[in-house]
């Protein structure tokens, strides 16, 4: 076993040489990883997994290190460095470069092995992932963790679905079928339900296992076919579910040694269809053997007590096993070195000394071959009888017949010999030994002629008829089926033709030339008679095969006879698939040694004796779809003992039923070129081709017609989807027009709002204004109050210091001139006094004036406001009229283009009457000439009009400016009066105190502001000279009525003026006479 270390390599060889299939325990190569240094250690594997077609294979391990091993191309190379372990890996997906790997932080990741960059990074697991499994179409895939389960497209990376579970029942495995669209989960409550790909529907639930079984299910396996469902856990019993009949089919118990199974997987064989029988089971003892689920037998096992197993996978193609071991280390097993271990007989129990001496250089030869592939069975007889028999084979080999000598120097009696001593030929030269045998002329050129001519159209679409995964073996069987139907017309109408060479073309994939000139070998001699009763089954050869058996068992024959089962049901089957639907590859490939090594009369003997050794099955089959079922399935059945009885059929067939008589001796196919195939009845083939390309030509007339009709539908949905997209769109354009409607209204209300708040705001600014002012009149008034106050207690000062100087009269004079000095200090105390009353006056004052200002030059700016808004108005009307003008004018010309167009018409009319031609002219003419007097009445008239608009807008104007004038005047003499009244009220005030008291009156204000707010009004309103005349022609008698209306508000307005004036006199008149002066300046009284 050689070992090999990675080490800190990222890419070498895995072997320096690859072991034969003789391995010690068929183990290729044993691989470790380990780091060398201060602490070396070991990296231990955790995961392995193939790709789909069993060629490479993936291995992670726990420091996150995922290589990548071509085992074709002896290379390993590491991919990735995910600084994590990984707990599963899938290196089965669509795209071929790209692996999925779950890492310790619940999350799974996708990388590229050529680029060795990250694809996509898929989170939403909060458990460790413990399975992934992908879609037979690589495009989605399912990550298991305990508390849910994934459904994930490949090509989005995108999470499709999510199975959620209560916590006390458990995930175990959801996985998908194989060659199907059914998921299958589960559960750790024993339950295992069917759900549908497509719609997540749940087509099925197993029923509940047997009653009194303890088996609580772990771990699971599917046979590739998708039939059987096999279960285990902590037993040694294993339980296999048919899925198709949702019934458990059989309990199986493993030795006693296994109390536990920790992993199961099927082993694939290319010629089982998908209906495995091989069994892999790791127990608890870390042991994985493999046993036949049919037979129950153990067929081998590996891994030890002392090296055991973690993990293992098996790869696609049943060539190879990889097994994690316990010690972290990776085996990679070869299957075909194991099977043949498992196979090979016990060793013999005489050993013979034979002399060399004594043999021939070409003795020596045969007996190194026979030897050096397996140990000889022993011989019933003595050892000397051993030794004689095989020097007798070698002496006597110059007088055998030139007509057994084989290509390459083989003799054919010798290799029947061989054959009949150990059953079958070594694996190692069996491909050599067939070549030989039927003596294949290997026509180059023949063949390149053939396969140049193209697939045939016969198998075009061979992959819907047979879906086969991998693309290389269904191309070659695309072009090895194409070549035999260019060949002869034949095969391309028989339907049977690609199940006959398919276990060929698997034999021979890799050399296409071989592969053809085989299965036409076994076409030319093993199917003799076949095609003359072509479409129907070769009867013929049937009823070779039925008198046979009924010469040896008669039983049988009335058996089948009594349910009705013909040689077509029991025999053709066998037939045309070559055996390889009952037989699996090691059986299939003995029986094919017999059968190439004997005369093509054993084919059918071969399958007679299947039937007679299988007689007691079918004795006990009575329905037509058990013996159906029989024939097209695998059985228990041991083929030695068929082959044994095929050689006694042989020997013991009566020679006039013997199928020898009828069949010809083996015929090798021609060197150069190939023979004429024409053994079928031509007529049917032909009309049959001739049918087929008929129905082709309307096939493509048919799928032109069909892409035709699809090309005008997508063309009706484009227009239909264009005017639904118009049409929406002006739904959208009216709904956004509507919208913006409203967004206008909106706005209007929300300024109209703004101008009333505005308003308001202005109205409580004045009224802050007014009482502003009022509190700063107030505290004037209490100023002044203290101010007098003040005064007084300094003249009480003063009088108290006159008297005390009337008293002290005799004072120094230096007091006098003290108080001479207070004297004219507090006279210049009330000279500063006064001063700043009158101070304080023109303050006032000019705060009054600086008011008015401000309200005329408000007043101002309304009035230009105005302006231009009369303005804007005159402009728009004018533009109005503009717009009436040219659609008049568009109007005419209209009119105009249409009589010149019916007088050219009327002229091309009346090209044939020249007299009424003369007639019509004239009295166009007439007309002609009368609408221009007509149209000249009427300029005459419009003109006519317009002056009196004019001598209206005239008169109107006059009257404006005599109605202006006339509130001119009317202005002043309010304006006049309200200034006498005012001026009277001030003079009053100044020649009374009294009136100062009273000057808050409220009244009095009310006066002057009404005053003020007519005049505003007087002003505000508009002049009739800014009226168009447009406007004047429309509304010449709502005007005069407008101003008559204001006259009299003028008027009246004029009238409650005058007698408030009136009042106001009289009232302050009759104030001023009732009221006494005052005597002097101290019965001032102030009041507040």
């Amino acid at each position: 076993m050689e070992s090999s270390d990675l080490g800190g390599r990222q890419q070498g060889p895995i072997w320096h040489r690859k072991p034969g299939p003789a391995a010690r325990r068929g183990v290729i190569v044993n691989i470790i990883h380990s780091v060398k240094g201060y602490n070396s250690k070991t990296i231990r594997f955790l995961n392995v997994a193939f790709d789909s077609s069993g060629d490479s294979l993936l291995a992670g391990d726990h420091q996150g290190n995922i290589y990548v091993l071509d085992l074709n191309g002896n290379r390993f190379s590491l991919v990735q460095r995910t600084m994590q372990a990984c707990t599963a890996l899938a290196f089965n997906l669509r795209r071929k470069t790209e692996f999925l790997v779950a890492l310790a932080d619940y999350s799974i990741k996708c990388f590229d092995t050529e680029t060795k960059e990250l694809v996509s990074w898929m989170r939403g697991h909060d458990s460790s992932v413990s399975s992934i499994s992908v879609h037979g179409s690589g495009r989605y895939a399912i990550t298991t963790s305990t508390d849910t389960a994934q459904l994930w497209d490949l090509d989005t990376f995108q999470r499709k679905r999510k199975l959620n579970v209560r916590q006390s029942v458990g995930i175990q495995k959801v996985f998908f079928l194989p060659l199907s669209n059914t998921i299958l989960s589960c559960f750790k409550d024993n339950s295992v339900f069917a759900w549908e790909f497509d719609t997540l529907h749940c087509k099925y639930q197993l029923p509940t296992p047997v009653e009194g079984s303890v088996l609580l299910y772990k771990v699971f396996a599917v046979t590739r076919d998708g039939r059987i469902f096999v279960a285990g856990g902590k037993s040694n019993h294993l339980h296999l579910w048919c899925l198709e009949s949702k019934q458990l089919i059989r309990i199986i118990r493993m030795p006693p040694k296994v109390r536990a199974v920790r992993h199961l997987e099927f082993l694939p064989d290319s010629f089982d269809g998908g209906s495995n029988q091989v069994l892999g089971v790791l127990s608890q003892d870390n042991i994985m053997r493999f046993i036949n689920i049919e037979t129950c037998k153990l067929l081998f096992d590996i891994g030890s007590h002392e090296g055991g197993i973690n993990t293992a996978a098996i790869s696609p193609n049943g060539r190879y096993i990889a097994s994690v071991m316990e010690n972290g280390s990776l085996n990679l097993y070869s299957i075909q070195a194991l099977t043949q271990e498992g196979n090979k007989p016990p060793p013999p129990m005489f050993k013979v000394v034979e002399d060399w001496s004594k043999c021939t250089s070409e003795a020596n030869k045969l007996a190194m071959k026979v030897t050096s592939g397996r140990s000889e069975r022993p011989w019933k007889s003595k050892g000397s009888k051993i030794q004689t028999r095989l020097l007798k084979v070698q002496v006597n080999t110059s007088l055998e017949n030139k007509e057994n000598e084989l290509p390459g120097g083989l003799n054919k009696k010798r290799l029947q010999a061989l054959l009949k001593g150990f059953g079958e030929y070594p694996a190692k030269y069996r491909m050599f030994v067939w070549r030989s045998l039927l003596q294949l002329p290997e026509n180059h050129l023949a063949f390149s002629s053939l396969i140049d001519k193209g697939t045939h159209s016969a198998f075009v679409n061979i992959q819907n008829e047979y879906p086969i995964k991998s693309r290389k073996l269904l191309r070659v069987l695309q072009r090895t089926l194409s070549a035999l139907a260019h060949w002869s017309a034949i095969f391309a109408e028989t339907p049977y033709i690609p199940l006959l060479a398919f276990p060929f073309v698997k034999l021979f994939q890799n050399n296409q030339l071989v592969c053809f000139e085989v299965v036409a070998t076994v076409v030319v001699n093993f199917c003799q008679h076949w095609f003359e009763y072509f479409p129907n089954p070769p009867v013929n050869v049937l009823s070779m095969m039925e008198n046979v058996l009924a010469h040896h068992d008669k039983e049988l024959l009335q058996h089948l006879i009594k349910y009705s089962v013909t040689s077509q049901v029991y025999a053709w089957p066998l037939l045309e698939t070559l055996f390889s639907e009952v037989l699996t590859r090691e059986e299939w490939l003995k029986v094919f040694d017999n059968i190439f090594s004997n005369h093509p009369s054993y084919f059918l003997m071969i399958a007679v004796a299947y039937i007679t050794c299988s007689r007691a099955p079918l004795l006990h089959c009575n329905q037509t779809a058990d013996f159906e079922y029989f024939f097209h399935h695998r059985n228990n059945l041991d083929i030695n003992v068929v082959i044994k009885e095929a050689y006694h059929l042989m020997e013991a067939t009566p020679l006039d039923i013997h199928p020898q008589r009828m069949l010809d001796d083996f015929i090798p196919l021609t060197k150069g070129q190939y023979p004429v195939f024409n053994k079928y009845p031509k007529f049917i083939v032909d009309y049959q081709t001739q049918e087929r390309e008929r129905i082709r030509q309307d096939e493509i007339e048919y799928l032109r017609e069909r892409q035709i009709a699809h090309e005008l539908e997508a063309k009706a949905q484009e227009r239909k989807a264009e005017d639904e997209a118009w049409y929406r769109k002006q739904e959208l354009l009216r709904e956004a027009e509507e919208q913006r409607r409203k967004m206008l209204l909106e706005e209007e209300e929300k300024l109209a709002e703004q101008r009333q708040r505005l308003a308001a705001l202005k109205r409580e600014l004045k009224v802050k204004e007014l009482q502003f002012l009022d509190a700063s009149r107030r505290r004037l008034l209490k100023y002044q109050q203290d101010q007098r106050q003040m005064e007084l207690k300094h003249l009480d000062d003063e009088i108290a210091r006159k008297a005390s100087m009337r008293e002290q009269e005799t004072a120094a004079t230096v007091q006098d001139v003290e108080v001479r000095r207070m004297e004219l200090e507090s006279q210049r105390q009330f000279f500063e006094q006064h001063l700043i009353k009158d101070q304080e006056a023109v303050t006032k004052e000019m705060k009054e004036e600086v008011d008015a200002h401000r309200r005329m030059v408000d007043l101002e700016d309304h009035l230009v406001q105005r302006l231009i808004e009369i303005d804007r108005e005159e402009k728009q009307k004018a533009q109005i009229v503009a717009e009436e003008n040219l659609a008049k004018a568009e109007q005419k010309r209209i009119d105009t283009n249409w009589r010149s167009q019916a007088l050219h018409k009327l002229r091309c009319d009346d090209q044939d009457r020249e007299k009424r031609y003369e007639e019509i002219a004239k009295l166009l003419h007439d007309n002609r000439v009368k609408e221009a007097e007509l149209l000249k009445t009427m300029r005459k008239a419009e003109e006519k009009k317009w002056e009196e608009v004019l001598q209206k807008k005239a008169q109107v104007e006059e009257e404006q400016k005599t109605a202006a004038a006339a509130d001119e005047q009317r202005k002043q003499f309010l304006e006049d009066k309200t200034n006498d009244a005012l001026e009277l009220a001030e003079k009053l005030q100044s020649e009374d105190g009294y009136f100062g008291e009273r000057i808050d009156n409220p009244r009095l204000h009310d006066l002057k502001a009404s005053c003020r707010e007519r005049v505003v009004e007087f002003q505000q309103v508009p002049r009739s000279g800014n009226i168009r005349l447009n406007d004047l022609s429309a509304s010449e008698s709502s005007s005069h009525m407008s101003l008559n209306r204001r006259r009299e508000e003028l008027a009246c307005q004029e009238r409650e003026l005058m007698a408030e004036v009136r009042r106001l006199r009289k009232k302050l008149t009759s104030q001023a006479r009732t009221r006494h002066p005052p005597t002097g300046f101290q019965a001032t009284k102030w009041t507040t």
